[in-house]
């Protein structure tokens, strides 16, 4: 199958074609035609599965193609999510297809001045993609409404269950039409997020993509047994490696990044020579939610341009990281 069967507009079908996409993802065959027809939808994708575009091209399709009432723009839909770079990659996602379509959209999260969000609300926007933190301070400060969201997307339901943001969800949900159309994406479905669904899905469509192949094919994976003191001296073993050349390690504890990051930076100034150690020379830098956006968006841009070797992370805040060419990743816990 490819894109041209989906039923997508001729817009989205040259945007797709400028990123190279040829044949639509397991998840996104599943779930762009019951959107397209409007339908409720809970899917459980892994991430990096294309669950992003399998609802960002059928909302903006149905944006494009029902106008909405009256001159001022208003808030069309909504997606929420976890973390600040899933919600910024899903934005960018959003305006990367909509590109040949009207559709204006905005991010918004916290740890950054709230002043250029609220003047893009206030210029008007018809998607929202934003964390449920700042999204609620900016309704309480009355700077926007959601009475006019006719799509509203939970994108990695479970992360925001464990982080908390139940009851912010909630109040959400509360100022939201009850004729809807509610889309509810997860890595996994614990009873909790079932049932948590069913009270906000209407007659939904289940669609599931390849639990049992969570990774790809191609990807070789190996496991090494050691004990947890040791673990970041094998890190540093295998770093020793030339073919590592772009690493992303993940740890489960903010604190656990940090002594990843302090001890593999230490470990490159070992190495140097005496007398040329060079304070600026750094190979790994951490992202996690105690950094502010500034640091997070500095680190993951020098991993991109290759001036890092490690990225260091929380699960929780890797969630959205779109960087290509990652030869390897790990897992310290």
């Amino acid at each position: 199958m490819n894109f041209n069967e989906l039923n997508l507009i001729k817009p989205l079908l040259k945007a797709i074609s400028d990123e190279g996409y040829v044949e639509p993802t397991p998840i996104q065959v599943m779930a762009i035609p019951h959107l397209l027809e409007g339908r409720d939808l809970m899917g459980c994708a892994q991430t990096g599965t294309g669950k992003t575009a399998a609802f960002a091209l059928p909302i903006i399709q149905k944006l494009t193609e029902e106008k909405p009432k009256g001159r001022r723009r208003p808030i069309r839909a909504l997606v929420l999510a976890p973390t600040r770079e899933l919600a910024t990659q899903i934005y960018r996602s959003f305006m990367t297809y909509g590109k040949y379509t009207p559709i204006r959209g905005v991010v918004i999260f916290g740890g950054v001045s709230q002043v250029p969000q609220a003047d893009a609300l206030y210029a008007g926007v018809d998607i929202v993609v934003a964390t449920p933190g700042r999204l609620l301070d900016l309704m309480n400060q009355g700077l926007l409404r959601l009475d006019t969201v006719e799509v509203l997307v939970l994108d990695e339901a479970d992360r925001m269950l464990d982080m908390g943001f139940i009851i912010d969800i909630k109040k959400i949900i509360r100022e939201l039409p009850k004729k809807r159309q509610t889309l509810l994406f997860s890595a996994t479905l614990p009873k909790d997020i079932v049932r948590f669904a069913g009270s906000i899905l209407n007659n939904p469509v289940s669609v599931e993509a390849s639990p049992e192949m969570p990774t790809v094919e191609l990807t070789e994976q190996k496991i090494y047994f050691v004990e947890r003191i040791h673990k970041i001296d094998l890190l540093k073993h295998l770093l020793e490696n030339s073919e590592f050349f772009r690493v992303l390690v993940f740890c489960d504890t903010k604190y656990m990044v940090d002594r990843v990051e302090t001890q593999l930076n230490r470990f490159i100034q070992d190495k140097k020579p005496s007398g040329k150690q060079n304070r600026r020379s750094r190979l790994a830098e951490a992202i996690h939610s105690d950094k502010s956006q500034r640091a997070r968006e500095r680190a993951l841009d020098r991993f991109k341009m290759g001036e890092i070797q490690v990225l260091v992370a929380t699960d929780i805040a890797a969630r959205g990281i779109d960087v290509v060419d990652i030869d390897h990743q790990g897992q310290v816990e």
